[in-house]
């Protein structure tokens, strides 16, 4: 992937990518391409996203984004609870009003499982489906895109580990989310749960980002609360993780900021107010953004260690992130707490009269505040992790992608003592 060979030659130099600034400077003519030109400027800025279909009743332009993409037998992925809610249903019936019957496929769970993913990958193959389509949250989303990468390379999806692992084409996918946080409908990560090993893989290939992404703020009202909480941390964290990490470039830095704003000003008042359309549009647009600025400038620590947790305990991952982030960003903000001070600025502060270190403490002490107020826990304790887990947590984690985009370089003795601080 390009931006991680960036990464890894900037961090050989000792430094980390530039980031184009503008200035006043004067931009270069043609130049002559030959031998020896192939690689690109150290600062050129990539950035990938889906087309996206967004505002309230996006649902019913699913039937023509299926058609646009070639779908004749769609195999939609969802869960009990979206059966439940009655969206999987109308999703259903507007590809049926487009002309299109769909396989739906049901039985995926929270922190999707390898052998969940494969069994759907069974049925896929059987009823000779084509494009794929998941309406749920990120773990629903998750497991649409591994039988997406099943169906186009073949093998176990433990095998798709890491980066660009998946190496041939996959099926055209169109993901519908009912969360606003996991961004999963805008990224090129897939999160899979390995249950031989009781951990995560994370999966990481341009491949995986959609073709369409509907989103459709009236699904979130039926997200269960501790959902919307654990949700909108996880979205924040993108920001953040997205904001600091040394791939970042001045398209995900816009954006990150703003889903800051937006999901520090919305999340509260979806708890007060959970069917108030502001709040819940505003959600749906702060974990757009975020999702699409870390799926081009990755993330960090936070998720690295998140994964592991979440693959041992089964443990929702947004509180997972809830409760790690703010040990994080002190961890980072001790090397180098600048880029903390937007982040800050954007959280609701002030933050440029202070010292930077000052104002990346706020920021962690704004995150903690904000978990608090949706109710999620203040330690990984309260959540089923023991002493003794840590340092399988740590060793597992120091294999995590993500980990290699965080902005300090972090050793195994180091992510041991972030996992026992959040104890």
């Amino acid at each position: 992937m390009a931006v991680l060979r960036l990464l890894d030659g900037a961090r050989a130099a000792g430094q980390h990518p530039p980031v184009p600034q503008g200035g006043s400077g004067e931009l270069s003519g043609p130049q002559v391409v030959g031998p020896g030109t192939e690689h690109p400027p150290a600062d050129l800025a990539k950035f990938h996203a889906p087309e996206i279909v967004f505002g309230p009743g996006a649902l019913a332009e699913l039937g023509h984004c299926a058609l646009r993409v070639g779908a004749r037998r769609p195999f939609l992925v969802t869960d009990p609870g979206l059966l439940e809610a009655g969206w999987a249903d109308e999703a259903a019936g507007h590809l049926r009003l487009a002309g299109i019957r769909p396989v739906v496929w049901d039985a995926v769970t929270p922190n999707p499982k390898d052998h969940e993913v494969e069994a759907a990958y069974e049925r896929y193959v059987e009823t000779t489906a084509d494009v794929i389509i998941a309406v749920g949250g990120g773990s629903v989303i998750d497991a649409a895109k591994g039988v997406a990468i099943l169906s186009g390379n073949g093998g176990r999806i433990l095998d798709f580990e890491g980066v660009d692992k998946v190496v041939h084409p996959i099926p055209p996918t169109i993901m519908v989310p009912s969360t606003s946080g996991t961004g999963a409908d805008v990224s090129q990560f897939a999160v899979i749960t390995d249950t031989g090993h009781r951990t995560k893989i994370t999966i990481i290939s341009r491949t995986l980002v959609p073709e369409i992404s509907v989103i459709d703020p009236r699904l979130l009202v039926t997200m269960p609360e501790p959902l919307n909480a654990a949700t909108g941390l996880d979205a924040l964290t993108h920001a953040v993780e997205a904001f600091v990490s040394p791939a970042h470039n001045p398209l995900t830095d816009q954006r990150a900021l703003h889903a800051v704003r937006l999901i520090t000003g919305a999340l509260p008042e979806t708890v007060e107010r959970p069917r108030r359309a502001g709040p819940r549009v505003a959600m749906a647009q702060g974990a757009l953004e975020a999702g699409m600025a870390f799926t081009n400038a990755i993330l960090g620590a936070t998720h690295a260690m998140s994964h592991q947790v979440g693959g041992l305990l089964d443990a929702p991952h947004g509180v997972l992130n809830g409760v790690l982030l703010p040990h994080v960003i002190r961890f980072n903000a001790e090397a180098d707490p600048s880029r903390f001070v937007p982040l800050a600025e954007a959280a609701g502060l002030d933050a440029r009269s202070m010292p930077a270190a000052e104002a990346a403490e706020w920021l962690a002490q704004r995150v903690r505040l904000l978990a608090d107020s949706v109710g999620v826990p203040r330690g990984l304790a309260e959540l089923g992790v023991s002493a003794r887990d840590v340092p399988t947590l740590a060793r597992t984690t120091l294999k995590d992608a993500c980990l290699t985009t965080n902005p300090r370089e972090a050793s195994y003795t180091d992510i041991e003592a972030l996992f026992r601080l959040a104890l």
